[in-house]
């Protein structure tokens, strides 16, 4: 069984087809996913998303990977460029050394991007950015400068700031890849990755990050990783009822919701249909799948499942944002001009 707004799916263009309008009709459907192809300019956008909630006819959760650096979907007409989170401690350091540690303020300068981000998304109506990435830096590529560093301390500092500045403008904070790929090369967009390290070896390490996260109550939402810890469980992480339910909830503590990773990706099985994907992942604790990239997909598990959807609704629509910006008077303040700046700042350094 699956509850009603189980599903976030995606759309082909700028403006909304007729049969992406159908789809956004159905009790499963509760999430949108935005992507690059999705944005011509901010006021395209905003209509956009008006459109995509007239025709949903239900509550639905607007959602986009804008992290910063090189996963941001619209940098462009109304969106600042955010840094690359791997830019931020190369950042402090150089500061601490010219200026010295009392002058450089992490905290406000962190959360400050974060809140920038936050404001500019709520001023074109989209509820959450899947954000921030906890996974610590220890040579995968797919994850990269995407990640705040390789130290722990550092890491879960850095995040923490982050989460603090979605937290001010009103943003949900949803961390991701939960136990961590920062140690996996492969990326599961086209691979199937297995990582053979024990349970042990990994809350000292990579989840050790998203352990403190929940114990200080940082985060609302999560998302696994479609990877396999082959000594812990057979399956990947966001079919894994020992992961989402023992470990994460049980024995972490986190009660917030869990958005699958894409189901499109190599790393969510091959073998399986797409309707079989999502059961799956909601029978292991996730709150929303993603499915992105593939219309066809959709209608698919629109159809297979539309017999099994429960009278619950997902909990995924508590993350929808009751904040609403005027961009204009955003771009007038002092506040948005000075993290602007800051924003600059640090991607184009001196």
């Amino acid at each position: 069984m699956i509850n009603q707004s189980s599903v976030m799916m995606d759309l082909e263009g700028t403006v909304l087809a007729e049969d992406e309008k159908v789809m956004l009709a159905s009790p499963l459907v509760g999430g949108l996913i935005l992507f690059s192809r999705n944005f011509d300019n901010s006021k395209q956008l905003t209509q956009l998303i008006k459109d995509v909630r007239q025709a949903a006819k239900q509550p639905i959760v607007i959602a986009v990977d804008n992290e910063g650096g090189r996963v941001q979907r619209f940098k462009t007409d109304g969106f600042t460029p955010i840094p690359a989170m791997g830019k931020l401690a190369p950042f402090f350091e150089k500061a601490v050394a010219a200026k010295g540690e009392v002058a450089v303020d992490k905290t406000e300068t962190v959360s400050e991007l974060a809140w920038l981000l936050a404001s500019e998304c709520f001023a074109h109506g989209i509820d959450v950015s899947f954000s921030p990435v906890l996974d610590l830096e220890r040579g995968s590529d797919v994850i990269g400068d995407r990640s705040f560093n390789s130290d722990i301390k550092l890491a879960t500092e850095l995040a923490t700031y982050w989460c603090d500045g979605l937290a001010d403008a009103g943003m949900a904070c949803i961390g991701k890849h939960f136990p961590g790929h920062g140690s996996t090369k492969e990326d599961t967009h086209v691979a199937a990755p297995v990582d053979t390290r024990s349970f042990a070896e990994l809350e000292q390490n990579d989840m050790a990050i998203f352990k403190t996260m929940i114990a200080n109550n940082k985060l609302q939402g999560m998302m696994p990783a479609h990877i396999r810890f082959s000594a812990v469980d057979d399956n990947p992480v966001g079919y894994s009822e020992y992961w989402l339910q023992t470990v994460l909830k049980q024995k972490l503590g986190f009660n917030g919701v869990i958005f699958s990773d894409d189901l499109s990706m190599v790393g969510a099985g091959e073998h399986l249909s797409y309707a079989e994907k999502a059961l799956k992942a909601v029978t292991a604790g996730c709150d929303m799948v993603l499915i992105c990239n593939d219309k066809n997909a959709v209608k698919q598990v629109l159809s297979e499942l539309q017999h099994k959807v429960t009278d619950k609704q997902s909990n995924a629509l508590s993350l929808l944002s009751n904040t609403h910006i005027d961009l204009d008077e955003l771009q007038a303040s002092k506040r948005w001009r000075n993290a602007v700046n800051l924003a600059q700042a640090i991607n184009q350094p001196r």
